[in-house]
C-alpha cells in the first residue's frame, strides 16, 4: 500500500461534508452513526464499524465489524485502530465534533494526541475548523492563511514551543495543560509556523486555510 493513501473516518457527530474528498486508494470507514451521514451523501464506506448504539440497527454491509457496547474505546478510536493495523498513517476524522456528546469531542482530542505520539498524522475536521496534534515537530502555514489559530499543551508540558509570523509570537516557551497561553492567536498575512521541540501540542485553525506543511524534528 502506498504511504500516500489516506484513511477517512466519519463518526456520528456534526458533519457538514468533506473538506477534501476521499480518492481512489483511500480507506473510508463509517464509525457507527457516521454511516447515516455517508448514506445521505450517496457514499458507501469500505468498512462499517461500531457497537451501533447510534444507529440503533445493524445495517447489512459487505465489510461489517461489530463491537460490544461494553468496551474501552470509542467507535472512532476503534476505527482508527483498525486502519492502523491495515498500515494507514494519515487520517482525516469527521463527525467527531459537536452534537450532544461533549465527552466524545474530548475523547477525539485525546485520540489525536495518542496518534501524534505514535508518529501518525491525523486531522479532526468539522464546524469550520481543523485540529491536529503535533509531537516534536513543526506546522508551517502559507502567507494566505487568515483568521484565528490556537495552540494547547496536551500533556504535563510542551517545551521549546515557538510561534513565528503570527500576531503574538513565542520563542522557546513552555506550555502546560493548566494554562491556555497559546489560545486565540492570529495569522498576519505572512508565512508562519508553530513548533514544539519536546512534548505534544494541539493546534486548531480555520478550515478555509487548508492543511499546513508538516515536518518532524
Amino acid at each position: 500500500m502506498s504511504t500516500e493513501n489516506r484513511c477517512f473516518i466519519v463518526g456520528a457527530g456534526d458533519f457538514d461534508g468533506f473538506l477534501m474528498p476521499p480518492h481512489t486508494g483511500d480507506l473510508l470507514i463509517a464509525a457507527d452513526g457516521g454511516y447515516r451521514h455517508l448514506c445521505e451523501m450517496g457514499l458507501e464506506p469500505d468498512v462499517l464499524l461500531g457497537d451501533f448504539d447510534s444507529l440503533e440497527i445493524v445495517p447489512e454491509h459487505r465489510h461489517l465489524i461489530r463491537h460490544s457496547p461494553i468496551k474501552d474505546d470509542t467507535d472512532m478510536a476503534l476505527a482508527a485502530a483498525y486502519a492502523k493495523e491495515e498500515g494507514y498513517q494519515t487520517f482525516f476524522l469527521y463527525g467527531g465534533l459537536g452534537g450532544k456528546r461533549l465527552d466524545h469531542t474530548v475523547a477525539n482530542l485525546q485520540l489525536l494526541t495518542g496518534m501524534a505520539r505514535e508518529g501518525l498524522t491525523a486531522y479532526l475536521i468539522g464546524q469550520g475548523m481543523i485540529i491536529t496534534a503535533v509531537t516534536n515537530g513543526t506546522l508551517a502555514f502559507r502567507e494566505t492563511a487568515a483568521g484565528m489559530i490556537s495552540v494547547f499543551c496536551m500533556g504535563e508540558q510542551a517545551s521549546g514551543v515557538c510561534e513565528s509570523g503570527l500576531k503574538y509570537t513565542l520563542d522557546d516557551a513552555v506550555l502546560t495543560c493548566d494554562r491556555a497561553l497559546g489560545v486565540s492567536n492570529e495569522f498576519t498575512g505572512k508565512e508562519s509556523s508553530v513548533q514544539v521541540r519536546s512534548g505534544t501540542i494541539l493546534v486548531m485553525w480555520d478550515a478555509a486555510n487548508g492543511l499546513p506543511d508538516r515536518a518532524g524534528l
